[in-house]
């Protein structure tokens, strides 16, 4: 059982968080972002391959971060309540229904994540244009929620 969002503060202004991103600004942003502000997004699946690229340390649990849409506008604050590193042939049939987009088995999950790894853009922000993912490459698992969702600012 979730528990509730606290309040909105009066402010758009999350402070100093570190920003989420959730997928690449434009459709995809937009429905996971939905579905975290719909409840029906509570994991999300990360590659350490992108967190040493960019320098980033691994998500912790405790971490707060200001979930932003595709505008670059905060729109939740979301608490990290789990973090797991694991084989990409490991994840867990909870943890894909749980990332909220539809998939119903760990199959159908890894074919629509391998579609977004293996694209341009992530091979683009990767600096890698032959990046794959098999059954080894490590993934980060990270459960969330919502501590609050913040006011429209021009939404």
């Amino acid at each position: 059982m979730t528990s509730a969002p606290d309040p909105a503060p009066p402010s758009s202004d999350p402070g100093p968080l570190p920003r989420a991103e959730f997928g690449f600004p434009g459709p995809l942003r937009d429905r996971l972002v939905a579905a975290i502000l719909d409840g029906s997004k509570t994991t999300t699946t990360g590659l350490v391959a992108d967190y040493a690229h960019e320098g980033e340390p691994l998500p912790r649990a405790g971490r707060r971060e200001a979930v932003v849409d595709s505008r670059g506008l905060p729109v939740a604050v979301i608490e990290v309540t789990e973090v797991r590193v694991v084989p990409l042939a490991d994840v867990d049939l909870a943890h894909a229904v749980d990332e909220g987009e539809g998939c119903t088995s760990v199959t159908e999950w890894r074919a629509e994540h391998e579609r977004l790894w293996h694209g341009a853009e992530m091979r683009a922000a990767l600096d890698d244009p032959e990046f794959t993912v098999d059954d080894t490459t490590p993934v980060v698992l990270e459960r969330f929620r919502v501590v609050t969702v913040l006011p429209a600012t021009g939404r």
